[in-house]
């Protein structure tokens, strides 16, 4: 056994780009703790990337790609092949394709999970070598709008503000975005600040009480998709007050006497009016931003996912430019991206409409730059097509092939059943990726097994401009390769085929030469960092850009002396009108449904959804409404609901909340079908419309009109238990793969130092004998020495397998009395206790459990594994946070519960009065 030691690397969930230290002894990353010199994070993590190490432990080998497969035929099985087979396959098709239909019927959908270097190999491969911008990025759906909004008012891709900015602003302005959950460690920051700063106020708008907002001094809970007109009325009032900096308009500032004109309809009244707010909220939040000696905004997909999210991003920056509030510590419009390098992959020109360096590929100087820097006769001159439309054009033949790298689009882009079709359409899918579960897997002809996170080298930005290095732990499990590597790989073979006698774009030796030619194409740009290297990284730690040739740091804050890349040198104020969401409420479909984040899970869960920890919080999908619009549609929490839009629905237990205003709903964007089943099919982004943004091409995630019904199913099912075999995530993919039987299916994970899995089903009847067959194969509950009680003529059915005298799986099956066991028997397996006290039991549907054994209370601190009911009996002696925190540890580790532990002593201090 190795001596274990620590790798300096960085998180790779959020935009907060965290660093981390991983433990490894080179064969297995046995730990992982927060780097106290990263200055994204001074050593604090929250909660997913507290528990990195956990979803990369062996026993998850099994739910890996470890090895190239290939369906030789439509409707073939997918079969095990040599990289070699796998490569020179699709290089054939990819070049049998071009030859019939020209570049532009391929396409290459990549991620803002990828590190820089990845990016910049499959972009040289795209452009480079098939001769089509057909290539796009899951950014596309979280970050587009932010891009357009920046490059429209301030000439350029660049964020301009610091983590640091956080320390110093007066006034911090939070819109669409959940900051508490999304990036907890910045967050964390505000937090501390406000603690030191007791004169700072936070203003939070979003149409939900999240706890961001709950915490904020005043939330503004403006109806959904009306941002703009919030942020004119308050532009209109600080015009009115004079609460503007008329020098800096002047001197550094052009179009603001059309933007003038355009606000001028829009009176605090009128604009409070549109946006269901009090008129007093809107003129205080703008009183607070105008007075403030710093303003910063902290935005995210709130106004990102929308078709009118470039002009909310505008019209937010034009508030900024009104006040001068930009270029010094603590103001500036801060756009928060999603994924780790989202910002990597602009910097890169991973997206359709963009070449490296933030050029513009409509731009044939652009092109030529590059042509050159890549040393090949021209870049192709059509446009390539951008997420939504390249699935499109798959479904309707107009491309015919697409390779997928480290993004599930399966799961993750609205009108889910028209991309399925998509993909079924395709003559070639090529998904390359670390996990075989994920839903788009299913639709692959090639299958590419990717290396994950601790097992690659490379580099990605952070949303403060912030470059940091990943680093290898441990090598990839059984033949994965790096994406760069995959891509470059694929990039010889291709061009022998497609442009034989090309010069060789692919000629790295290491991964650091594919980020030297990235660096190189920065030169005398905006994002210049040629003065950067792999050296100067590992010596002095991550840097912000730019930084150019000469230069001994990166630049913390940009535009402080007022000058801007564009033509004339000045930002540009933005002036359009408020634009309404595409898809209108009306009789039949009344209800606005809004998604957005968890806090324990990252996107579509192909890596959180792997620890049954990161369930403890929130267990399964839920339907989040007011009480009242429950009611008044029959149902209660716990019902299931039917959430029905014009494009597809679900069937999810609704949960009562006084946090979502009446006439709109909640639910998580996490869950696809993996997760939450059922005959429908497609996951939350079953619901959610294609219609996007003009500019940006970003769709309108957070925003569909949909119906809610009660469901009438009263055959219920319920299954838990530790798998018989293997891993708890690879039992619950083979449950879910049985989901399309039932009218409604959920699977999630249970346990912590163990785990399990839990399945709950319901259905109009019985389903057919050979569904629960293979559901109780999926379990172990199939074979003789199982405990058995079936009663035909009622439809109920128990299965308990005991295993060491303990129980090891359970099956209950019926009406609801049936399944009424569920809580206190889960309880008895979680706590392992002998099975003898209740043997008598467990034949006997409806039998009361033994004193002392309920329900699983919900844990709300999953770091400590502190439950609902602890927090609740330790609250009449320990009234406050910290006295909380003394008696329980809870909320001491990541921090990302401390909102909600606030928000609990508050309710019991009410009750208390």
């Amino acid at each position: 056994m190795s001596a274990s030691r620590e790798v300096r690397s960085t998180c790779c969930y959020c935009g907060v780009g965290c660093g981390v230290l991983i433990e490894t002894d080179g064969a297995a990353i046995l730990g992982v703790r927060g780097d106290p010199d990263h200055p994204a994070n001074f050593g604090k993590l929250c909660s997913k990337g507290a528990t990195l190490h956990l979803t990369a432990r062996p026993a998850l080998r099994e739910v890996r790609a470890l090895h190239p497969e290939l369906r030789r035929s439509r409707g073939a099985p997918r079969v095990r092949v040599s990289w070699d087979e796998a490569l020179d396959h699709v290089a054939d098709r990819f070049a049998a394709i071009v030859a019939a239909h020209g570049p532009d019927a391929i396409a290459f959908y990549v991620s803002g999970q990828l590190l820089t270097e990845d990016y910049h190999v499959f972009n040289k491969l795209t452009r480079g070598v098939v001769g089509t911008n057909n290539i796009d990025t899951n950014s596309r759906l979280c970050m587009s709008s932010a891009v357009a909004g920046y490059k429209a008012t301030l000439g350029a891709d660049a964020p301009p503000c610091s983590y640091e900015d956080v320390d110093h602003a007066d006034l911090v302005f939070i819109a669409g975005s959940n900051t508490a959950l999304a990036h907890p460690v910045l967050y964390r920051r505000l937090e501390a600040a406000r603690a030191r700063r007791k004169d700072m106020r936070v203003i939070a708008v979003d149409p939900r009480r999240t706890d961001t907002a709950r915490e904020a001094d005043l939330h503004l809970a403006i109806a959904p998709g009306t941002d703009v007109v919030l942020f004119h009325g308050m532009l209109h009032l600080l015009l009115w007050e004079g609460l503007f900096d008329q020098a800096f308009i002047r001197a550094h500032t052009e179009g603001f006497h059309a933007l003038r004109e355009t606000v001028r309809e829009y009176t605090p009244s009128i604009a409070a009016g549109i946006c269901g707010i009090a008129e007093r909220d809107l003129v205080q939040a703008a009183r607070w931003f105008g007075e403030a000696g710093a303003a910063l905004s902290l935005y995210c997909q709130g106004l990102n996912q929308s078709t009118s999210g470039t002009l909310k991003n505008a019209a937010l920056i034009n508030l900024h430019l009104a006040t001068g509030q930009i270029g010094r510590p603590g103001a500036g419009p801060f756009s928060l991206t999603g994924q780790p390098n989202a910002m990597g992959g602009r910097e890169v020109g991973g997206l359709a409409n963009l070449l490296p360096g933030h050029r513009e590929a409509a731009d044939p100087e652009h092109r030529a730059e590059i042509a050159a820097l890549w040393g090949i006769d021209a870049l192709p001159e059509a446009p390539g097509k951008t997420a939504v439309e390249m699935f499109e054009a798959l479904r309707s033949g107009r491309i015919k092939a697409v390779w997928i790298a480290c993004t599930n689009p399966a799961q993750s882009l609205p009108d889910q059943h028209a991309v399925r079709a998509a993909l079924e359409r395709a003559e070639l899918v090529v998904v390359q990726d670390a996990y075989t579960g994920i839903e788009t897997a299913r639709y692959a002809d090639v299958v590419l097994p990717a290396a994950s996170w601790g097992e690659k080298d490379g580099t990605v930005t952070n949303s403060e401009r912030r470059i940091s290095r990943v680093r290898a732990a441990v090598p990839p499990p059984g033949e994965a390769r790096a994406d760069w590597e995959i891509a470059a790989d694929f990039g010889h073979r291709l061009t022998s085929r497609l442009r034989p006698g090309q010069r060789d774009l692919f000629a790295f030796a290491s991964v650091e030469d594919a980020w030297n030619e990235h660096r190189a194409a920065t030169r005398g740009r905006d994002l210049d960092i040629t003065g950067l290297s792999y050296a100067i990284l590992d010596d002095a730690g991550p840097q912000q850009w730019p930084m150019p040739a000469g230069a001994t740091a990166g630049r913390a804050r940009l535009y402080e002396d007022g000058v801007f890349p564009t033509e004339t040198r000045k930002a540009r104020f933005f002036a359009w009108g408020y634009r309404p969401p595409a898809e209108r409420v009306d009789a039949r479909y009344s209800i606005r449904l809004t998604t957005g984040r968890l806090r324990d899970q990252w996107h579509g869960m192909s890596r959180t959804g792997t620890l049954a920890q990161a369930f403890s919080h929130t267990p399964e999908p839920v339907v989040e409404m007011h009480p009242g619009d429950l009611a008044r549609r029959g149902l209660k929490p716990g019902d299931l609901a039917i959430v029905e839009s014009r494009r597809g629905r679900v069937i999810v237990p609704a949960a009562a909340s006084d946090d979502v205003a009446s006439g709109q709903a909640f639910l998580a964007m996490h869950w696809g079908d993996r997760f939450l089943g059922g005959a429908a099919g497609g996951g939350v982004n079953a619901l959610t419309i294609a219609a996007f943004d003009p500019v940006s091409k970003q769709p309108e995630l957070k925003h569909a009109a949909v119906r809610v019904a009660k469901a009438e199913l009263p055959w219920r099912l319920v299954a838990f238990g530790w798998p018989a075999s293997g891993s708890a995530s690879a039992a619950a993919d083979r449950l879910a793969a049985l989901g399309g039987a039932f009218e409604f299916a959920s699977t999630t994970l249970i346990g912590r130092d163990r785990e399990g899995v839990l399945m709950r089903a319901a259905a109009a009847g019985p389903p057919a004998a050979e569904a629960l067959d293979a559901l109780d194969a999926a379990l172990g509950l199939d074979h003789a020495g199982v405990i058995r009680y079936d009663d035909g003529r009622r439809g109920v059915g128990r299965r308990f397998e005991v295993a060491a005298g303990r129980l090891r799986a359970v099956r209950l099956s019926g009406d609801a009395a049936a399944i009424a066991a569920e809580g206190w028997l889960r309880e008895w397996l979680m706590r392992g206790e002998s099975v003898e006290p209740i043997r008598r039991l467990l034949v006997v549907p409806g039998a009361a459990p033994p004193a002392g054994c309920a329900t699983p209370a919900r844990v709300v601190c999953s770091c400590l594994d502190v439950t609902e009911t602890a927090i609740a009996a330790a609250l009449p002696d320990a009234r406050t946070l910290a006295a909380l925190q003394a008696k329980l540890g809870c909320g001491t580790s990541c921090g990302s519960r401390i909102p909600e532990l606030k928000r609990m002593l508050a309710t019991r201090e009410r009750e208390a009065a």
